[in-house]
């Protein structure tokens, strides 16, 4: 036996849950992800991560702009779903998707729910140096991640773990974790609890002015920066003459030993003096350069101790 499932996605991170529904023999009725956007230099219209996958699996799509209107209302509710599955949708589901299906929405939230609900839950754990984070499944509510949960699973964030790192290895047990939960639906025994009231915490969206790096902070704030932000958006820095200077990404870095004036160039490994200790910048990105390791890019790219950044 197997359920009637709409799934709702749009990003690479909730390509592996639909994979894992489909190959787990669930009857996926629609997929609903955000419409075909313009991307890249010719700005051309191109697809989302969901659609592509759903169309190749002969899946049938349906990309509306938001679910204001009765028609689209009307067609969610006709899929007669046993319950839709929401992994990075990107739209706030009003409380007419939220009841049509059977069961209603169960959500995929890549957070150790309460802390760090909303739009960047897998980014502020990094960037404020937790050591573990998890995959979640929720009921879905009208609140922002208020939901009960019903199974979740810790993960831990390794010291030099990326916001890249992380969002593979979420997308991939958060994928695992939904099937087990489809299936403890299926059988009737799916259990969810309401979350606590204490130790809430907002994932608020990542800004593009808090992806440049400030050497005046302590080493570990720069790294977990540095981190969190990698590889999108991406911390940076400016190096050069006024007027000439370039900004450049830092994709990987590690904490270091040494002290000195922060923003200083410590030695010829591109150790970078913060306000209390050091990192050390292994992988960056020039802008329309393909991302490298610090000694390749200082090879072609004079970065010499005593330079300021």
């Amino acid at each position: 036996m197997s359920l009637r499932i709409i799934f709702m996605g749009t990003p690479d991170f909730s390509v592996p849950t639909l994979a894992e529904i489909v190959g787990a023999g669930h009857d996926v009725v629609a997929v609903y992800s955000q419409p075909p956007r313009a991307a890249g230099r010719g700005m051309a219209e191109r697809k989302s991560p969901v659609q592509t996958f759903a169309e190749a699996a002969g899946l049938p799509v349906l990309t509306p702009v938001n679910f204001k209107a009765d028609d689209d209302r009307a067609a969610f509710a006709a899929h007669g779903a046993d319950a839709a599955v929401v992994v990075a949708y990107g739209l706030l589901l009003p409380k007419p998707i939220l009841d049509a299906p059977r069961h209603g929405c169960l959500n995929l939230h890549p957070s150790k729910l309460p802390r760090w609900r909303g739009a960047a839950p897998i980014n502020r754990p990094i960037m404020a140096g937790d050591e573990e984070t998890a995959a979640m499944v929720m009921r879905m509510d009208q609140g922002l991640d208020t939901g009960p949960v019903c199974l979740g699973e810790s993960v831990p964030i390794p010291p030099d773990a990326t916001y890249g790192d992380m969002h593979d290895e979420l997308a991939r047990r958060g994928a695992q974790l939904m099937v087990r939960a489809l299936s403890a639906l299926e059988r009737g025994s799916l259990d969810c609890q309401p979350q606590s009231e204490e130790g809430v915490t907002y994932a608020r969206k990542i800004h593009k002015a808090e992806a440049r790096i400030d050497f005046s902070l302590p080493a570990r704030e720069v790294h977990n920066l540095i981190r969190g932000l990698s590889p999108f958006p991406g911390a940076w820095f400016e190096v050069g003459e006024e007027g000439k200077r370039e900004r450049i990404k830092v994709l990987r870095a590690s904490l270091a030993d040494g002290q000195g004036t922060p923003g200083t160039v410590l030695d010829d490994r591109l150790t970078i003096a913060c306000g209390d200790g050091a990192v050390r910048l292994n992988e960056l990105q020039r802008a329309g350069k393909k991302p490298m390791a610090a000694s390749e890019v200082l090879r072609g790219f004079a970065i010499p101790p005593g330079t300021r950044v």
